[in-house]
C-alpha cells in the first residue's frame, strides 16, 4: 500500500527567488509569517543578477520633456532603498555592496540646451544637479567633450551582493524546485499545494497563501493550474558586455531622442578585478531582434560616437538575452508602477515588481493583500529540516559577466600557484 504523503503547512509559499520573492520573504518573516522561497534555478538567475542595479527615482522618465506616472511612482524609492542599505528600513540591506551612491545623465548638443531648462525647472529642483567640468567623473573628462551632464543622487547596488543579503537574512528558508518531481494542484476547495514526489513517502506543501513572484515564470505556474489571469507581456531586450582595460567605473545614461536612454552604462568586476562595462537602455531594446555579432559592432559604434577618445582595442564582447516579464498592459505600455494581483477562487496571489527600484513596492502591496484578507501568522510552525529532507536549499546563481567571461583558472589553482612561486621565491 502506498503511503499517505507528509505535509508540512506554511503562512505564506513563495515561489519564484528573485528580488521580488525574496524581499518579500525578508518582510513577512519579520511580520511573523512562517515563510518558503521554491526557487527551480538559482536566486535571482532570472532578471535580478541580469539587473544593472540602478535604483533610480524616476527621472530617466523625463525625457519626453515632462515628469510622468512612472518618475512620480517611483519618486520616493531611492530614499527607502537608502533606509534599508544602512540597516534601518524594512529590510535589513546592510550587508549589500552599494557601487556608487550617484550616477549621471549627460547629452550631446543637440539636446543640451532642452535638457538643462527641463532639468533646472522647479518640478526636479533637489533631484539632480549640474556637473562643474572639474567634478566630471574621469570617463568624460576630455576636452572633446561637449555635452550637458548632470548628477543624479541616486544610487547603484551590486545585484549578486543584494540576492545574497536578503537570502542570508532567511537562511535555512529557500528551497530548489525540481519541477520533474514536482506538481502543483488546486483541489476542490481551490487551495493549492505542491506535491514532491518521492520514492519513500510523497510530500504535501500546504500553505494559507501561495504567492508567484517568478517573473517570466509567472505564465507557466498559472497554467498548471489552467488559469491566464493575470497576463504577462514580455520586453525582449540584449544586453552588451565589454570587458576592457580602463580603470574607469562609470554608472549613467546617454540621453537621446527616444523616451528611454539611448545608452546605459553601468561597470562591474570579475573576480580576477577585471572591469565590465554592461550596456543597455535603447541600445538593449533595438538589439533584441539583432544578431549578437550585429549588435555588437552597433555597441562599438556608439561607444566611438560617444566617448571617441576611450581605446576599446583588445576588448572582449559578450551579449545577454533576456526577457522582462511585465503585467499585460494596453497596447504593451510600460507599467508605471509594481502589480500584485489576487487570483480569484484560490489561495494565490500573483505580482511583478516591473523595475528593481519597486521592489518594495510590490511587498508592500502584497502585505496589504493579506491584512485586508484577515491572514494572520499561525502559531504552528513548520519543519523546515524536514522540509530540507525532501530538498536542497537554493544557492545565489553567477552573474552574467562572470558566466560571460570565465576565469582562466580557478580562484584555488591560482591561490597554489601564488604558494608555489613563494615557495620557489624562498629557495
Amino acid at each position: 500500500m502506498t503511503q499517505a504523503p507528509t505535509t508540512v503547512v506554511f503562512d505564506l509559499a513563495i515561489i519564484g527567488g528573485g528580488v521580488a520573492g525574496l524581499w518579500l520573504a525578508n518582510r513577512a518573516k519579520s511580520a511573523g509569517y512562517s515563510v518558503a522561497v521554491f526557487e527551480s534555478g538559482d536566486l535571482g538567475g532570472g532578471q535580478t543578477l541580469a539587473s544593472q542595479g540602478m535604483i533610480h527615482g524616476g527621472m530617466k522618465y523625463t525625457l519626453a520633456g515632462a515628469l510622468t506616472g512612472a518618475s512620480e511612482a517611483i519618486a520616493d524609492m531611492p530614499r527607502h532603498w537608502r533606509e534599508c542599505l544602512c540597516g534601518e528600513g524594512d529590510v535589513d540591506l546592510h550587508h549589500t555592496r552599494i557601487l556608487s551612491d550617484h550616477f549621471f545623465m549627460w547629452s550631446g548638443d543637440d539636446l543640451g540646451s532642452k535638457l538643462t531648462s527641463f532639468l533646472a525647472s522647479k518640478i526636479t529642483r533637489g533631484r539632480v544637479e549640474p556637473v562643474h567640468p572639474d567634478r566630471r567623473p574621469p570617463l568624460l573628462r576630455h576636452p572633446l567633450f561637449n555635452g550637458s551632464l548632470y548628477r543624479l543622487e541616486d544610487l547603484v547596488i551590486d545585484a549578486h551582493s543584494l540576492v545574497a543579503n536578503l537570502a542570508h537574512n532567511i537562511e535555512g528558508h529557500c528551497f530548489k524546485l525540481d519541477w520533474s518531481r514536482t506538481e502543483l494542484h488546486q483541489d476542490a476547495d481551490g487551495q493549492l499545494f505542491l506535491e514532491i514526489k518521492n520514492p519513500d513517502q510523497d510530500l504535501q506543501i500546504r500553505a494559507q497563501r501561495f504567492i508567484f513572484t517568478a517573473g517570466k515564470g509567472n505564465a507557466g505556474l498559472l497554467a498548471k493550474i489552467g488559469k491566464c489571469q493575470p497576463a504577462m507581456q514580455l520586453r525582449p531586450l540584449q544586453q552588451v558586455m565589454v570587458k576592457h582595460h580602463h580603470p574607469f567605473d562609470f554608472y549613467g545614461h546617454c540621453l537621446g531622442t527616444d523616451t528611454t536612454p539611448r545608452l546605459t552604462i553601468s561597470s562591474h568586476r570579475l573576480p580576477d578585478g577585471s572591469h565590465v562595462w554592461y550596456l543597455g537602455g535603447n541600445l538593449a531594446e533595438k538589439g533584441a531582434t539583432m544578431a549578437a555579432d550585429e549588435l555588437i559592432a552597433l555597441a562599438e559604434h556608439e561607444l566611438r560616437n560617444l566617448i571617441p577618445w576611450i581605446n576599446l582595442q583588445g576588448s572582449a564582447w559578450a551579449t545577454l538575452s533576456i526577457e522582462r516579464a511585465e503585467p499585460l498592459q494596453p497596447g504593451l505600455a510600460r507599467p508605471d508602477n509594481a502589480f500584485a494581483e489576487r487570483v480569484a477562487g484560490a489561495n494565490l496571489m500573483v505580482g511583478w515588481p516591473t523595475k528593481l527600484t519597486l521592489v518594495p513596492n510590490l511587498a508592500n502591496q502584497m502585505l496589504e493583500f493579506l491584512r485586508e484578507d484577515e491572514i494572520h501568522p499561525s502559531t504552528i510552525k513548520p519543519d523546515y529540516p524536514m522540509l530540507h529532507s525532501y530538498l536542497p536549499y537554493a544557492v545565489t546563481g553567477k552573474t552574467p559577466w562572470e558566466i560571460a567571461f570565465p576565469p582562466k583558472m580557478s580562484a584555488e589553482e591560482a591561490l597554489a600557484l601564488r604558494f608555489k612561486e613563494s615557495d620557489e621565491n624562498d629557495a
